[in-house]
């Protein structure tokens, strides 16, 4: 854990393994009671989401982390990038052992590998960070270009939003429902969704969505309905410019349709509902479905933003009919972060519903990140430079970059299509909640990878094993242009190892199940010595 305490912040780390990956987010409050509030649950939300991150990052070597920074009332609030750059060089005053300056006080006494990445708030300041620890010169245990991801192509990042990295991952859920269920006609299913055309996740799930009959978008402007469908081609251009809801072009609604934008007053909707507040309407709209819509209509619900346990224990009934004691809607893929709470999960599951948590359907953006810093560390600066920098001024991109965007795109929807498999498989087998399994199937990996990268006989004893698994973990690109022994020379080895004990394990638990007994595991390493063999 680190903690930074500025003039304008406060400011939290949090990661649960010695290499580890995740998001800086900036908390802002709209008012001091506000701001008393996000101070009281600023390290239990940390926390939680470094959480969520490490059970989400079980296919990748990185576990999970998270950064808060949460900004004072008053002025800071209109100063979040000034905040941001003193919290980033107050890790770097950690990271970086300069012997001119004030001796750190280090027990630990080895290298912290911090891999950071964008959050809410933070995503226009990724380039500053990176270019600023290659300018203190960060060489912790990894070059400065793999510190930050989500950082320009120019810079040698890859986008999420325009690569829809992580709602690949979201649709290989939801559309695994689809297959099991037996639904080929998508635009029977009505869909409800939180977020729109201007954020990664909501613009994304737009553009993915086929022929699904959108029936309502929230997002942080406003809340966009229209029972017989809004008009795609809008959502689409919306999508396209990472347009909010205010952009929609009202005349392409229909006669049960409405916009009502947080700032709107005294509204009466078409079906005669008044409306005293826009913001109210906004806030609670996911908690009023009942009224909104009519009984049973509502078949798919994805939330791709809002703030965390905006759905708990507490609420969690708006969504369960009465009578029947069913949830009003039967699919719900929970794409933004902790927008429900576990018990509440439990609850709508225990209600009918098909639930697929954030850790096990929001992990195509994290998978993505990682394979960004694997680049970034297997190539020397000048291999990056020609391979994955796009060129400034033409904004032409090197045939490795395209060919290596798509290679992870699949690396994304393999790792989600494994994991939707197995938690169906188990969840047919037990009985037990898709929630619980997920958690579950996240436990069984990470256990039994931190056993693996901690063995010293799997990694040490037989060389040609070793490489053969990380050759298998590779990308297959990243292996044809530099070759095994140049990643072993230039990856730090707590990565490889790292990168190895998750592919073991990874691997292991989607093709054996959750029950990692001795036996078992020897059956699998013959069966994979076996295969290298062959």
């Amino acid at each position: 854990m680190f903690f930074v305490v500025g003039s304008g912040f406060r400011g939290f780390h949090i990661r649960f393994r010695d290499v580890a990956r995740g998001g800086i987010r900036i908390v802002k409050s709209r008012s001091v009671d506000n701001y008393l509030t996000n101070q009281r649950t600023m390290f239990d939300e940390n926390y939680n989401l470094a959480s969520t991150q490490q059970r989400k990052n079980k296919d990748i070597p990185e576990g999970g982390s998270k950064g808060v920074i949460l900004l004072n009332p008053g002025a800071a609030q209109e100063r979040p990038k000034e905040c941001f750059t003193k919290y980033i060089d107050s890790l770097l005053d950690l990271l970086i052992k300069d012997p001119s300056k004030e001796k750190i006080v280090d027990l630990y006494n080895k290298p912290e590998m911090l891999y950071l990445g964008p959050d809410e708030n933070t995503a226009g300041y990724v380039d500053w960070a990176t270019l600023h620890a290659k300018k203190r010169g960060a060489k912790f245990g990894f070059p400065w270009k793999a510190f930050f991801t989500g950082k320009s192509p120019t810079i040698g990042g890859i986008p999420h939003d325009e690569y829809g990295m992580t709602s690949l991952s979201v649709r290989a859920f939801t559309e695994g429902a689809y297959e099991k269920l037996g639904i080929t006609d998508w635009s029977k299913v009505n869909k409800l969704q939180m977020a729109g055309g201007d954020g990664d996740l909501g613009s994304n799930e737009i553009k993915l969505s086929g022929a699904e009959n959108y029936i309502g978008i929230v997002d942080g402007t406003g809340v966009l309905v229209d029972e017989d469908g809004l008009d795609k081609k809008e959502l689409l251009r919306l999508a396209e410019e990472r347009l909010p809801n205010s952009y929609f072009d009202k005349s392409k609604l229909g006669p049960k349709g409405y916009l009502v934008l947080i700032d709107d007053v005294n509204v009466t909707l078409p079906n005669g509902e008044f409306v005293a507040n826009g913001l109210t309407l906004r806030n609670n709209f996911h908690l009023t479905l009942k009224k909104h819509y009519p009984e049973n209509f509502i078949n798919l619900f994805v939330p791709c933003g809002g703030r965390p346990s905006a759905l708990d224990a507490n609420n969690v009934h708006n969504l369960i009919d009465e009578k029947t004691g069913k949830s009003i809607i039967p699919i719900i893929t929970e794409g933004a972060n902790l927008f429900i709470t576990q018990p509440a999960k439990i609850i709508l599951e225990k209600a009918g519903a098909l639930l697929f948590k954030d850790a096990s359907a929001n992990k195509g953006g994290v998978t993505s990140s990682s394979l960004e810093v694997l680049a970034a560390l297997s190539f020397d600066d000048e291999g990056f430079h020609k391979h994955m920098c796009v060129d400034e001024t033409t904004h032409e991109k090197p045939e490795f970059y395209k060919s290596y965007v798509k290679e992870v795109q699949s690396i994304v929807v393999r790792n989600a299509k494994n994991e939707f498999n197995m938690l169906w498989k188990l969840k047919n087998e037990t009985g037990k909640p898709f929630s619980e399994l997920s958690d579950d199937l996240s436990v069984a990996i990470n256990k039994l990878a931190d056993e693996l990268s901690s063995s010293k006989e799997l990694w040490d004893d037989d060389v040609t094993f070793r490489n053969n698994v990380l050759k298998d973990a590779l990308p297959k690109l990243l292996l044809n242009e530099i070759g095994i022994d140049g990643i072993l020379k230039n990856v730090p080895t707590a990565y490889l190892r790292a990168i190895f004990a998750t592919r073991l394990a990874s691997e292991f638990v989607y093709t054996r199940g959750i029950d990692a007994n001795p036996a078992k595991f020897l059956e699998y390493i013959s069966t994979l010595k076996r295969k290298f063999e062959n």
